[in-house]
């Protein structure tokens, strides 16, 4: 069977092999975070209250929530198609995870095992995590031209943190570690979604803008805030501060109804120095 090549619009390297699906191209709104993906674990551990992937997987919340397994054949299928990739030229960069946290809580030898993976066939990869400081171990593995690291951030709050992402890092935890990133050099990334509280998302900005290159802009979906809150108005507080501050922003779809005419929004920006 001939192997299809899917373009995606980015800063030119990010393309999939149709018939991957152990480095795929997410679809949707995850489409949104990056052109390539791999998942290493099924489950997850931090027990977040607004994770929608049990249901997207069909999977028991309580499983879910009780801790990442490795995927059967998991490894063996990362090599074998890193290598169809390198063979075709296709040197994106992979994104560790949308339906887990590739620093769970639980053992996440395999995160580093995947990273030299893709390291080995010449594919960049982003870690997108809860796990703050857990990630260190790995912080050597990152290379300055071709790889990110991000973390996902709703509150600066230890409590309000504790009650929605009871077994995440707590947010400072998170901050020290984007920290330590940039600070040896690797392109920052931070998620703002779910936003769970407008002022929290933007006081996030305030607080750690110095050391983030790049931000994520979303909303809330399926929760209790969703109806209640000025989405409009929370865009518009969003842009305004981050134009002030000087700081890149991405503003996802949900939002971008509200953006102004003709405000340059750009999805695909190289994740990387």
């Amino acid at each position: 069977m001939q192997r299809q090549i899917i373009p995606i619009h980015d800063d030119g390297s990010g393309q999939a092999i149709s018939s991957a699906k152990t480095i795929y191209a997410p679809a949707g709104q995850a489409g949104e975070y990056s052109p390539l993906a791999t998942n290493p674990y099924r489950g997850c551990g931090h027990g977040c209250a607004y994770c929608y992937v049990p249901k997207v997987l069909r999977m028991d919340r309580a499983e879910f929530d009780q801790g990442a397994t490795l995927r059967p054949g998991y490894l063996d299928s990362l090599r074998r198609e890193a290598k169809r990739y390198q063979a075709a030229g296709l040197h994106g960069q992979v994104m560790l995870s949308f339906t887990t946290d590739p620093y769970h809580p639980g053992d996440t030898s395999a995160t580093r095992e995947t990273l030299q993976i893709l390291a080995e066939h010449d594919l960049g990869f982003c870690t997108l995590t809860k796990g703050g400081t857990r990630a260190l171990r790995d912080l050597s593995l990152f290379r300055r031209d071709r790889d990110a690291f991000a973390s996902t951030l709703t509150s600066l709050d230890d409590a309000f943190s504790l009650k929605w992402e009871r077994g995440a890092a707590p947010p400072a935890d998170r901050l020290a570690a984007l920290k330590r990133f940039h600070e040896k050099g690797i392109f920052t990334w931070v998620s703002l979604e779910p936003t769970l509280d407008v002022e929290s998302s933007l006081a996030i900005v305030r607080e750690a803008h110095a050391y983030v290159d790049l931000w994520k802009i979303g909303r809330a979906n399926y929760l209790p805030m969703t109806g209640r809150t000025d989405w409009e108005s929370y865009t518009h507080r969003m842009i305004e501060l981050c134009e002030q501050l000087g700081v890149a922003h991405y503003v996802k779809k949900d939002l971008q109804k509200y953006l102004p005419d003709g405000y340059v929004n750009l999805m695909r920006v190289p994740q990387h120095h």
